[in-house]
């Protein structure tokens, strides 16, 4: 009787860390349209046509709720989204660890360039008002993204118009950074359009975007990432540096682009040591 219990309570644990909440993140019509129609298509964990965007909340269980959220923006060269490996996988690392875990399913901008970030701001204004019943400190609200998620989550952390859309802290995985000479040129034309005006890369260039303002990050790649050049990484902590705001940054020696949270990434279990010790001296 006494393994029949433990049994029950093993399952119940499974389920609570499994417990997600599912909310369609407009209510009506988005404000602006990317143009896309098509059905939305998800072929092996990757998300293209997104139309209806949602968020998916991996909430942890109240006796270990560190009161943190994390925002996140999974990659896909603003064509896709990696949506298992580079979102929900990593929401539930984060559920875990006590903190709240939110996947944002976010349109591709189809060439129109503020659908993404509209996307985001909606989703932190949502997350905001849910807080309370979340049990989320206002202040302890985060974003993460991976590469194009990464640009979408650097661009959030330097492109806010007011405090409540101010992400509280960035984890960048490989992020595209800049839309200059050495971005993810797949990523700056499904942004941007092939042709961008020199103003629009400027803007969209997150390392030129930061200031005082601008949230604490911490940033993780590979040194032979060819996909998105380590130099996107490194002008951004740089730029933070230069603005006194606080940041890390690791460098492995090996493991490309797009690792996310497979476990056959050779350097995995440390990665997730280091952001695990670094999410722990962040002080609001």
């Amino acid at each position: 009787m006494k393994n029949l219990f433990l049994v029950f309570l093993f399952f119940l644990s499974v389920i609570s860390m499994d417990a997600q909440k599912v909310v369609k993140l407009w209510e009506n019509t988005p404000p602006t349209s990317n143009g896309l129609s098509e059905t939305e298509l998800n072929e092996d964990g990757r998300i293209s046509n997104v139309t209806t965007p949602e968020l998916t909340a991996y909430l942890p269980d109240s006796a270990v709720n560190k009161g943190i959220a994390v925002i996140i923006c999974p990659g896909g060269g603003y064509a896709r989204l990696a949506i298992d490996h580079e979102g929900h996988d990593f929401a539930k690392w984060l559920q875990s660890q006590g903190i709240a875990g939110i996947v944002l399913k976010y349109r591709m901008p189809n060439k129109v360039k503020q659908v993404p970030l509209e996307d985001f701001n909606q989703a932190i204004t949502y997350v905001r008002s849910k807080a309370s019943e979340w049990k989320i400190s206002n202040d302890k609200i985060g974003v993460a993204g991976f590469s194009a998620g990464g640009h979408l989550a650097a661009t959030a952390s330097t492109h806010f118009s007011s405090k409540e859309l101010r992400p509280d802290f960035s984890i960048l995985f490989y992020p595209v950074i800049t839309m200059g000479d050495f971005t993810h040129e797949g990523s700056r034309n499904n942004l941007l359009g092939e042709t961008p005006s020199a103003s629009e890369i400027m803007y969209y260039s997150n390392e030129r975007q930061v200031n005082e303002f601008t949230p604490p990050a911490i940033l993780l790649l590979s040194d032979d990432d060819t996909a998105v050049p380590p130099k996107n990484s490194l002008t951004y902590y740089s730029a933070l540096k230069d603005n006194k705001i606080p940041a890390t940054m690791y460098i492995f020696p090996s493991g490309g682009h797009g690792w996310g949270m497979r476990d056959n990434f050779e350097y995995h279990k440390e990665m997730l040591s280091l952001l695990s010790s670094w999410l722990k001296t962040l002080s609001f």
